[in-house]
């Protein structure tokens, strides 16, 4: 998402809905790639990125009720995966 157009003018709503979008991401992994570029923009966000916001939530509540269910099966154990290459990208070194 490219910074263009005009400045928003209440950062502070912009940044509450998208820690909300950020939270909403555990249940709806489809819209982490979105909210990713939000959130990169939140320090300066322009009036087309919060459009792209609000977008987000009419996405939601359109799909309410859609989602993952994590169901308590009595076991507490966590397990990790994490598979790294960072010295594949030169962005990501």
């Amino acid at each position: 998402m490219a910074r263009y157009g005009e400045t928003f003018s209440n950062q502070e709503r912009y940044r509450t809905l998208v820690g909300i979008c950020i939270y909403l991401t555990i249940t709806r992994p489809n819209l982490s790639l979105v909210v990713g570029g939000v959130s990169q923009l939140i320090q300066n966000p322009c009036i087309d990125h919060w459009n792209v916001v609000i977008r987000i939530l009419r996405y939601l509540k359109k799909t309410l009720g859609q989602g993952l269910l994590y169901k308590d099966k009595g076991n507490t154990q966590i397990f990790e995966y994490c598979e790294v290459d960072c010295t594949g990208s030169p962005m990501d070194k």
